[in-house]
């Protein structure tokens, strides 16, 4: 679901630390008699270094909410990927009638998510009690991911794994959630879902996502024929 990344506080407070030990270290630096180009110089080496220090802190799970996926991966990863990917499908391929997944235990929240700029999410047939267990099982996603076709039906593109964050910290502290070697992502309280914080993990096993298999959004996903409330 969005991308939000946590509140650093922390890396902050480091980064302003590494501001003034700069601007001490740089006061003759600063005096008339040091050319403008120096001070210029000196000035643009300082953010540098301040930036270095905020990218060097941000958390592992802020990693895992990228938009896309076209960073290099290993041979083992890549295995890794079409492995989930392949058992996603085998959970789901049951649900390819939504009826099927409604007899489950599963019913439609949020309406359909659409994004701005980056396409939608789509429909989202919900397992309350899957959610209430959190309980991460391939074979049993809290989440059942359709699209709205123009003929009045549905079409299966994939799963979403959910996690609510503070029920999962609990139980493992300091271990981000991930399912076969994937990340999952993380949303802060307040969201758009009126959710607490959560852990997700969207898999597009039934639709081909060019942006990649574990992001949130697809760019080829719409609510156009959806008839009913639209989560923005």
């Amino acid at each position: 679901m969005e991308r939000i990344l946590d509140p650093l506080p922390s890396t902050l407070q480091v980064g302003l630390l590494v501001n003034k030990n700069y601007k001490q270290e740089m006061i003759s630096m600063t005096t008339p008699q040091v050319p403008r180009k120096f001070r210029h110089f000196a000035m643009q080496l300082q953010w540098s270094a301040i930036a270095l220090v905020l990218m060097s802190m941000c958390p592992l799970r802020a990693l895992a909410q990228t938009g896309h996926e076209h960073a290099t991966i290993t041979a083992e990863q890549k295995s890794q990927r079409g492995a989930l990917v392949r058992a996603v499908r085998e959970a789901t391929a049951r649900f390819q009638d939504v009826r099927a997944a409604e007899n489950a235990g599963y019913r439609l929240e949020f309406g359909c998510v659409s994004g701005d700029d980056f396409g939608a999410m789509g429909l989202h047939y919900v397992n309350d009690t899957l959610v209430g267990n959190g309980i991460i099982d391939v074979s049993r996603p809290q989440i059942v991911l359709y699209e709205a076709q123009p003929d009045g039906s549905v079409k299966l593109t994939g799963a979403d794994y959910l996690v609510i964050a503070s029920s999962w910290d609990a139980a493992h502290p300091g271990v981000s959630p991930q399912l076969m070697g994937q990340i999952f992502h993380y949303f802060a309280a307040p969201n758009r879902f009126g959710l607490p914080a959560f852990y997700t993990l969207h898999v597009w096993a039934w639709k081909d996502n060019p942006d990649g298999a574990f992001v949130n959004w697809h760019p080829n996903v719409s609510c156009q024929s959806f008839v009913g409330e639209t989560t923005p």
